[in-house]
């Protein structure tokens, strides 16, 4: 097992060694040798932190039954679950009194994704295919921080911001480590599949057109295969003899 992170090293150490006056090498070092020896004692850790991002559709059924009306998948989006008001919003009705859980929901969620992804690209080889499905994922966790930072009646523009960014750059980082990691062919084809859906569904989405599902139900078409994906991979590294997935 490679827990060097060499990609990462040759970006930090591109001049052969760090300037004593460059202090912006010094948290890229301390990341990596985080990385180092959070793997080094912990090497299923990664894929533990992907599997916990199963709390965030517990967390939404549980919020999603204290509504009154009723919370329905089809009409009301994810981000309806954090906003903060009781009121109408783009002509929704919306009273979510578990907001506060929601958006909590939303950050573990994104920290998970951030730190499930570091931990697992140092886990193995590095190649630059396995550095930007990674690195990829990892914007995408930062966008769904932000998403519970900012719910969607506060800020609308970083919370939508925040939320395109696990919808565009974490599914294409799904598609892109459908290519890059050493799996078995079922996990393969369901890794694409996962993506490629996921992007079909936010074109779809993104234009207007529902397909009959409503706007929650589109969204979701988005943004669940996602998260089952991160489920099913972590579960896959936690019984797997070797917890680290390599490059093809």
């Amino acid at each position: 097992m490679d827990l060097a992170c060499p990609v990462f090293e040759r970006v930090v150490f591109r001049t052969g060694r760090a300037s004593r006056y460059d202090f912006s090498y010094a948290h890229p070092v301390r990341a990596i040798e985080a990385s180092r020896s959070l793997n080094a004692r912990y090497p299923k850790l990664g894929a533990i932190s992907y599997v916990s991002t199963f709390q965030y559709f517990v967390i939404q059924f549980l919020v999603s039954l204290r509504w009154s009306p009723p919370y329905s998948l089809s009409r009301n989006t994810i981000s309806d679950l954090g906003n903060t008001a009781c009121a109408k919003f783009n002509g929704r009705p919306i009273c979510s009194p578990l907001h506060s859980l929601m958006n909590v929901s939303f950050v573990v969620l994104g920290v998970a994704m951030i730190a499930g992804s570091a931990l697992i690209y140092c886990s193995g080889t590095s190649t630059r295919s396995r550095a930007i499905g990674f690195s990829s994922m990892a914007i995408g966790g930062m966008g769904a921080v932000m998403v519970g930072v900012f719910p969607e009646n506060s800020i609308p523009a970083l919370h939508g911001i925040g939320a395109t960014l696990p919808f565009l750059v974490g599914n294409i980082g799904v598609v892109v480590l459908g290519f890059a990691l050493e799996i078995p062919v079922a996990m393969r084809l369901f890794t694409w599949l996962t993506g490629t859906v996921a992007l079909l569904s936010l074109i779809f989405y993104a234009s207007g057109h529902f397909l009959g599902l409503g706007e929650g139900g589109i969204e979701r078409m988005v943004a669940y295969p996602q998260t089952i994906w991160l489920i099913v991979l972590g579960t896959y590294l936690l019984v797997a003899d070797d917890p680290a997935v390599r490059d093809s």
